[in-house]
């Protein structure tokens, strides 16, 4: 228990604690409709697309004053959302090759990110606290702006539940029978980046999609329904999130990393339980 209690101690360790909280419940939930679609590498697009937000923010925070006293979450939500409404619009310029957008997007990510670092004089500690996350770096700023991302996703969706699903299943049915099927997929992939672009300061963003697979890809070997799978992907999450961070604070290491390797570690024991 002391283990655990130690967050709840100092304000920077409960920041992070319930920070990942959210995020471990949000991560699974929106990775079980990208898994099911095939959509999961758009979480890498947009995490690299993030980085350049950052960067820049960074970046703009060495020359004016508005943006050094901006907490650069804001900026990194602004280009993944960016990101989002650009990978959107590259799928109806490539109808037949949709899949396309998602490595334009993340290569224009890359590229965006590597200059707005170069121009800053390299790498520095602020910026490996988002590519790899951080346990004393998240801010009260970071916890509302993470909590009011939370209310807002849930909310759309328990609203947008539904028509989620059909398309995930049985896409042409729902065109069918009246679902905008254009309209929905902005939707999510709005609420996509806002969950990225929320999840950098905990996970990184170079390993946030981790997070958003790794709990899904564990509870499909247990799961038995739709349901079920949601239900394990959240549990999955969590551990995944509250081990890593209680690791992480005790090791001295990234957060991200441990995690990660926390969730791969599930994985490895679905995959050993199912074989049995």
């Amino acid at each position: 228990m002391e283990v655990v209690s130690v967050f709840l101690q100092y304000e920077f360790l409960r920041n992070a604690f319930f920070s990942g909280i959210m995020v471990g419940f949000l991560a699974p939930i929106l990775g079980v409709f990208l898994v099911v679609r095939r959509l999961s590498l758009i979480a890498d697009a947009l995490s690299h697309i993030t980085l350049s937000g950052i960067a820049a923010s960074l970046l703009l925070g060495k020359y004016m004053v508005f943006f050094g006293a901006l907490n650069p979450l804001y900026l990194g939500i602004v280009f993944s959302v960016g990101g989002a409404l650009l990978i959107e619009k590259l799928r109806n310029v490539y109808k037949t090759y949709q899949e396309l957008s998602i490595p334009i997007i993340l290569s224009g990510g890359i590229g965006l990110g590597v200059v707005f670092i170069s121009l800053a004089d390299g790498f520095n500690t602020d910026l490996f606290n988002y590519l790899f996350g951080s346990v004393i770096a998240v801010t009260r700023s970071d916890l509302w702006t993470i909590t009011s991302i939370t209310i807002i996703v849930t909310i759309l969706l328990i609203f947008f539940y539904k028509e989620l699903f059909f398309l995930s299943f049985d896409e042409e049915q729902a065109i069918v029978s009246g679902i905008n099927k254009r309209l929905v997929h902005l939707v999510f992939i709005i609420m996509v980046a806002l969950v990225i672009a929320s999840s950098m300061r905990i996970v990184g963003i170079l390993l946030v999609s981790s997070l958003m697979s790794l709990p899904v890809a564990a509870s499909m070997r247990i799961a038995k329904g739709f349901k079920q799978m949601f239900i394990f992907s959240i549990i999955f999450g969590e551990l995944a999130v509250i081990i890593g961070l209680i690791s992480a604070y005790h090791l001295d290491l990234a957060p991200g990393g441990t995690i990660v390797v926390t969730a791969v570690l599930i994985l490895l024991i679905t995959i050993i339980f199912k074989r049995r």
